[in-house]
């Protein structure tokens, strides 16, 4: 949450983010490790018995295990029991039994240890209902890249069998709170392997993946004031994009990469600007007397979303790009804040306060319709994964403050449950390139 919402929204501040005297928690340890705890059951569900790889119980990581786990997040498939089942991927099924299963599909493999010390990691994936073969991959990887191998595995077989691209192999970033430091984190998209991008005794708000997953833009008080930095996430390395008079929040990049929408106060207010990703003289976007912050580009660039107070309550505007006049999107209640939009520009997700609670809404933007699709109290900072059809934000749940996906109509939800530290501020990267 940047520093002008805390301004305009001070509700949203009493509820969980107050970053001068937060609660003393333990840090989350270097390597934090999630467990993925899936809820919900969807309407419709493809089937599938992802048989226990060969070999994967002398392996340090579980692959079958990890490919139904993230199927059955998405919400598209629902597990048939395999164990005891021996199978690898040069067997070819009894798919008359699998039927008998319940299964419309079948996922087998392996898993060899190399000379060298790398791990052979082979699959296929059968359609029971077909009898038919529909191909598999093979990666040979070291130990610290299984879990990347697994989510490729489940991307490939939620292609093959939704039409759609799978997001398993995708990154989150996110923001802890521990004791006094704060901590950004780079994960994987069910939340494991944690890695830490940057720490600081100063508080770290607002993380942005570029179009191209290799930068974060985030927000630093490391100068005892807000500034933006862009932080190159393999090396570490970073640059300082706004750091003018006054305060430099709430950074969103345009789909091209090239430039990053900011809220910024030096003229007084906070207003939006647009400025080249590497920094420069920022454009002033939009003329307003009221609060304009957390602006968010649409997909296809020509629009960016954004909160404002200029009606005399926090609600979600549209505004073009390239700057003019803003017209009103959220109507329903009297508090909205905090837009994200799906990359195929249909739905809009945003928080808003229902009667003291702060809840998850997804808006159909074609027909308005608003659903409210949480039901927990305490949601915040929405992001769509890069296929469009997952959900992740923060909330707090049985007491706990934690990391959730949910599908865009919330009947699956799946809790990243963090083992200390308040979590804060997702954001979902887009599709990796395979190496």
């Amino acid at each position: 949450m940047d520093t002008d919402r805390r301004a305009l929204f001070p509700t949203t501040l009493n509820r969980r983010r107050v970053v001068a005297a937060a609660l003393a928690v333990p840090a989350l340890p270097a390597l934090a490790q999630f467990r993925v705890e899936i809820t919900g059951v969807g309407l419709t569900q493809i089937p599938i018995a992802i048989a226990p790889f060969r070999g994967e119980a002398q392996s340090p990581q579980k692959i079958s295990a990890i490919v139904q786990a993230d199927l059955e997040r998405s919400g598209q498939f629902c597990g048939v029991d395999a164990s005891g089942a021996s199978l690898d991927e040069t067997a070819r099924p009894d798919v008359a039994l699998w039927r008998q299963k319940t299964a419309d599909a079948l996922a087998t493999g392996s898993v060899t240890r190399l000379s060298d010390g790398r791990y052979d990691v082979r699959f296929r994936l059968w359609d029971v209902v077909r009898n038919q073969d529909l191909g598999g991959q093979s990666y040979a990887v070291v130990t610290n890249d299984l879990r990347l191998a697994s989510h490729r595995i489940a991307d490939f077989i939620y292609e093959k069998l939704t039409g759609e691209k799978g997001v398993f192999s995708t990154r989150i970033a996110y923001v802890t709170k521990g004791g006094s430091r704060y901590s950004l984190w780079v994960a994987d998209a069910d939340g494991e392997n944690a890695q830490s991008a940057l720490t600081s005794p100063e508080p770290i708000i607002s993380p942005a993946w570029s179009p191209d997953g290799g930068q974060l833009a985030y927000v630093s008080f490391e100068s005892r004031k807000p500034v933006v930095y862009v932080h190159d996430v393999s090396s570490g390395r970073r640059r300082l994009v706004a750091n003018f008079r006054g305060s430099n929040s709430a950074p969103a990049w345009s789909p091209d990469g090239r430039t990053l929408a900011v809220t910024l106060s030096r003229d007084g207010g906070s207003q939006l600007f647009t400025i080249d990703a590497s920094g420069g003289e920022p454009r002033r976007l939009v003329q307003s007397s009221g609060i304009d912050t957390e602006p968010a580009y649409s997909a296809d660039g020509r629009s960016i979303y954004f909160v404002s107070d200029r009606g005399g309550a926090p609600q979600i505007y549209r505004v073009p790009a390239s700057g003019g006049s803003a017209e009103r999107v959220t109507f329903n209640g009297s508090y909205n804040i905090s837009p994200a939009i799906s990359p195929d520009g249909r739905w809009l997700a945003y928080v808003s306060r229902i009667g003291g609670a702060f809840k998850l809404q997804v808006m159909d933007l074609t027909t308005g319709t608003v659903n409210s699709i949480t039901d927990t109290t305490s949601d915040e900072s929405p992001s769509f994964a890069p296929n469009g059809k997952l959900l992740v934000y923060a909330t707090r749940q049985g007491g706990r403050e934690a990391l959730m996906t949910t599908t865009l109509d919330g009947k699956i939800k799946a809790r990243l449950a963090g083992r200390g530290g308040d979590i804060r501020e997702p954001d979902w990267g887009p599709f990796q390139k395979q190496q």
